[in-house]
């Protein structure tokens, strides 16, 4: 009896390392992906960056957090975009739903916005290509314009 309690625990242990370790790599659902130093080149749909910077796809939108980034995201076809930090040039490439922005001093150029922006932050500088959507500058020096 003991024997199969040891073999039990053992394979708890082992269940649970998998869990941990293997799990987010297994999931089909999980979309994140872990910021590379790649050329911009990359076969993968990731961003490249200069330095590093946190994104986490959640459902059909992609967090980024980031301090002195630069790099290139990409919303597809109407995926949100939230972004966080301070100090990033961003690059965000085809149509985004929705777009959030809170941190400082971040300069985002945007492709397309097809339904909100909403900037929370402090002295970011936003521009955005394509779209008509509702605008909330909710924070304070905040520049943002549609660019012709």
């Amino acid at each position: 009896m003991a024997h199969l309690r040891r073999l039990a625990a053992a394979a708890g242990v082992a269940l649970s390392a998998i869990a941990v370790f293997a799990w987010p790599a297994a999931d089909p659902k999980n979309n994140s992906t872990v910021p590379s130093t790649g050329s911009p080149t990359s076969s993968t749909p990731a961003r490249s960056t200069t330095s590093t910077g946190a994104q986490f796809d959640i459902g059909n939108t992609i967090n980024y957090g980031s301090l002195g980034t630069t790099t290139t995201l990409d919303c597809g076809d109407g995926k949100s975009l939230n972004v966080g930090g301070s100090n990033n040039t961003l690059t965000v490439k085809g149509s985004c739903g929705t777009v959030s922005i809170g941190g400082a001093d971040n300069k985002i150029t945007i492709d397309k916005i097809d339904k909100e922006l909403n900037v929370v932050g402090f002295n970011n500088t936003i521009s955005y290509k394509q779209g008509d959507p509702k605008v909330d500058n909710l924070g304070s020096g905040n520049t943002i314009k549609k660019a012709g």
